[in-house]
């Protein structure tokens, strides 16, 4: 790497950063990646990923939990291996960093190990940094690009009642890592991360309490979503406190005293570790963004459309550049943004139709409106749901939790959201997303022949439903 000018150069090598540098090696553009972690960014090593090998294990304990519905006995009792898991877990997650590195020298992409700061337009300089192994990676050396793209991601976000310290009080990160399991959990947030969380260890059998400041689990969700994931819980034997807050956590002992409030009032709950899961802040620290005149706002880089800065060749994308904090968000991003450098013909994100998805179970996938929101935005609604209790697949497979409900603008047929909740829920989401893409009318998607038996009927059948014409409801 004696020559270290580059067309473009990408900082940062979670999903969004190395896909973008793939795809600028393929329009021809000399491309590196700096990195001071390890490739692959939080996803691949301590976000999505290795978070799904979890929850793969505590799919499989919840199975072992009800071999008996599906005529299989096994003789003596089911256990885990809580250290085992997690090094499943950290099995894959360095099986897909290898893979980056794969795709990189495939691709003819240098890369560069290190803690990168912006000192003039085009100019970063790299020094040592500490991955989170402990190990020493890169050396100091500076680097040029014409187009420099950060995409350095987010952390979790710490607020004052919760001080993180990585062992009573902890992240996602020590949440996924740790080799030793809590016998009782409480966990601050009921979005995707706490959800999860709380399934995964729920299943393992540690005793889980959940606290949300708002009015209900996954509140970012349809309102029926909430209503479906709540029952579904309670029924685990998760303790779920909505409308509540944790105001202080007494770490001076061995077991953790952690103050609640309540609508009712104050309580405390004894518990032996709690999980910070009340969001996340980019990663906007230390860059140079400062010295450059970068705005921010909010602990995110500003940009536009195409992810431009202020700063001309300067770009952002992915989580450091504001919600939804989302991969496949960050991938979609980062392709725009180098194609429009290359000057290609290209369109802007459309924000409205990014796919949520949640991986707890059951799971939860949404795009679009939900129906609050499509009121509110003044539409006449036809709306429909399709229970899985009456599809014969989820019935063969015994899963029969959840729901399908599509909402369509009355007068046009306009498919303005989908939320789903059951097995398999982010993997059908992908329908109603590529539907909306094409503009696809709710007539369409009655008329499109669903491959039977499958769960995928379930959209078409709730879509018939807005209007009347269900068949199997």
């Amino acid at each position: 790497m004696a020559n270290s000018a580059y067309d473009v150069v990408v900082v940062g090598t979670g999903p969004g950063g190395y896909e973008t540098a793939i795809r600028a090696s393929q329009l021809g553009f000399k491309t590196a990646v700096i990195e001071k972690n390890k490739l692959g960014g939080v996803c691949l090593n301590i976000g999505c990923i290795p978070t799904k090998a979890l929850l793969k294990s505590a799919e499989m304990m919840e199975y072992a939990k009800h071999l008996d519905d599906f005529g299989i006995s096994v003789s003596g009792s089911i256990a885990h291996n809580f250290a085992k898991v997690v090094e499943r877990s950290r099995g894959v997650a360095g099986k897909m960093s290898k893979g980056v590195q794969f795709l990189m020298k495939k691709n003819k992409i240098d890369v560069i190990m290190g803690h990168a700061t912006l000192t003039a337009p085009g100019k970063l300089e790299v020094v040592p940094s500490v991955d989170m192994d402990g190990n020493k990676v890169g050396e100091a050396k500076t680097v040029q690009g014409k187009h420099i793209i950060i995409a350095t991601g987010a952390r979790a976000r710490e607020i004052p009642p919760l001080p993180i310290d990585g062992e009573k009080i902890i992240t996602y990160k020590e949440a996924m890592t740790q080799k030793k399991q809590p016998k009782r959990l409480v966990i601050a947030g009921a979005g995707a991360i706490g959800v999860e969380f709380a399934y995964f260890y729920n299943q393992m059998g540690t005793e889980v309490t959940i606290v949300e400041l708002l009015d209900r689990l996954v509140p970012v969700e349809d309102e029926d979503v909430s209503k479906e994931l709540k029952r579904a819980f309670k029924k685990a034997k998760i303790k779920i406190l909505t409308g509540a807050q944790v105001m202080k956590v007494d770490t001076s002992g061995k077991e953790l005293k952690v103050e609640i409030k309540t609508a009712k009032g104050t309580e405390t709950i004894v518990t032996d570790q709690v999980l910070s899961a009340v969001g996340v802040v980019g990663n906007i620290e230390n860059l140079g963004l400062e010295k450059l005149g970068i705005k921010t706002e909010r602990s995110s880089i500003v940009t536009d459309e195409f992810s431009r800065t202020s700063v001309p060749g300067i770009y952002a994308i992915g989580d450091v550049a504001g919600a939804p904090w989302l991969a496949h968000k960050a991938s979609h991003e980062g392709i725009i943004c180098i194609e429009n450098i290359a000057g290609l013909d290209v369109h802007p994100l459309n924000k409205g139709n990014i796919p949520g998805c949640t991986y707890c179970n059951p799971q939860i996938a949404s795009v679009g409106f939900t129906e609050a929101a499509a009121k509110e935005a003044g539409y006449e609604l036809k709306v429909g749901k399709f229970p899985f209790t009456a599809s014969g697949k989820a019935s063969a497979i015994g899963h029969t939790e959840g729901f399908v409900k599509v909402i369509f603008d009355a007068k046009y047929g306009e498919f303005l959201g989908c939320h789903i909740i059951g097995h398999g829920a982010t993997e059908l989401i992908a329908e109603a997303v590529t539907a909306r893409e094409l503009e696809t009318t709710s007539h369409e998607l009655m008329e499109a022949i669903h491959p039977h038996p499958t769960q995928s009927e379930a959209i078409m059948e709730a879509t018939k439903a807005a209007y009347g014409r269900a068949i199997n409801i």
